[in-house]
């Protein structure tokens, strides 16, 4: 089970409590942009097997959105930080590379 906390209430929960928003970090387009950036962003989206960051929402809890650096591989969770973060924190980025020593950096 994929255990995540909300960093903006502090309630640690399995994922039962939180909705997924799928991936952090997207460069947002509207109507009004290009035809092909707007249509990669509605549909093209990273899968990687490994790091991934992540939009949640605390659904059953504070309601609010935060973002979670975590393997889509293994499910650990390397840590969550606040939607309004634009990067990941020094912190994560730490432990990431503690454990994934391979691992090409925040992208």
């Amino acid at each position: 089970m994929l255990m995540l906390k909300c960093p903006n209430c502090g309630v640690t929960a399995e994922e039962t409590e939180f909705a997924p928003g799928g991936e952090a970090h997207l460069t947002r387009y509207s109507s009004g942009s290009e035809d092909q950036a707007f249509t990669d962003y509605l549909f093209a989206r990273k899968n990687p097997r490994g790091v991934h960051f992540e939009r949640w929402r605390h659904a059953f809890g504070c309601g609010k959105w935060f973002h979670a650096a975590r393997c889509t591989a293994t499910l650990e969770v390397f840590g969550t930080y606040t939607a309004q973060t634009s990067t990941p924190p020094d912190d994560i980025i730490a432990a990431i590379k503690a454990k994934r020593p391979e691992w090409e950096g925040f992208k």
